[in-house]
């Protein structure tokens, strides 16, 4: 009896030990992300590489940054053991002139269930412009596109659409797309790979939700750390139109109801 409860005892106890021992862990490829002196006006985004090398899949239950400057996206889908994950950080350097170091918390269900990363850097002037050796012009990232304006033909007045470059990396470092800037404020981007090696392509995706109506020729800036031609221009075009739905209803009173 007595080796029965000291077996029962045993068996609890390792159960116990590995029960403590089976969990995910988050690694971070890195902790803080410098983005270097950037224009005014420039969304500057980086994507964190997180890995759980624990034993069990973690999910990414909140990010939050320390300002609302700072817009987070993240993996929600559960990152299995061994698997990668990203964190998405957008800072909006609009009216914010001058150094930042801000801080974004992520909150899982990993052994360390709280870590903070970082970004910072330095907004400067609107039309900053820096000298180079030839050296270094020489060595620089280039950002090629195969096309600089994508024509969506006619669009309602707030229907999300995509447009789709393909770039390429002529220089000799990695190409960075490090941000967009338009008058509109109504683009965002996406870009199919972080960083580009030396001759690598990829796609850059720009989507656009019009807010005026007519012709409309939408100038986006892609900011890149390509020191010859860090702000190269391509442009949306669309016919954009009212609502179809808002169009087919007729006013009966005060109510609209759609037609008989």
């Amino acid at each position: 009896m007595i080796r029965k409860l000291y077996s029962l005892i045993v068996l609890s106890l390792l159960l116990t030990s590995f029960s403590a021992n089976a969990q995910g862990e988050l690694k971070f490829e890195k902790e803080t992300h410098d983005f270097g002196t950037i224009a005014e006006g420039v969304q500057a985004t980086y994507e964190f590489k997180v890995k759980n090398v624990g034993n069990q899949p973690v999910v990414i239950a909140n990010v939050q940054p320390s300002c609302g400057c700072t817009t987070p996206d993240w993996t929600k889908d559960p990152i299995l053991p061994g698997k990668t994950g990203v964190i998405k950080a957008m800072y909006n350097s609009t009216g914010r002139p001058g150094p930042f170091h801000k801080s974004i918390t992520v909150t899982s269900n990993a052994a360390t269930p709280s870590q903070v990363i970082y970004i910072k850097g330095e907004v400067g002037p609107k039309d900053v412009k820096t000298s180079y050796t030839q050296e270094q012009k020489a060595n620089s990232p280039r950002l090629a596109v195969g096309t600089t304006s994508y024509n969506f033909g006619k669009l309602e007045k707030g229907q999300k659409a995509v447009a789709k470059f393909k770039i390429k990396n002529t220089g000799r470092q990695d190409l960075v797309v490090q941000g967009i800037k338009s008058s509109c404020n109504c683009v965002s981007y996406k870009v199919s790979e972080p960083a580009l090696k030396a001759g690598q392509q990829a796609f850059l995706e720009l989507t656009y939700v019009p807010s005026m109506l007519k012709e409309q020729n939408e100038v986006v800036h892609i900011i890149s750390n390509d020191i010859i031609m860090p702000d190269l221009k391509l442009t949306l075009k669309a016919n954009v139109v009212e609502n179809l739905a808002t169009k087919n209803m007729l006013r009966e009173g005060s109510q609209p109801v759609p037609f008989r």
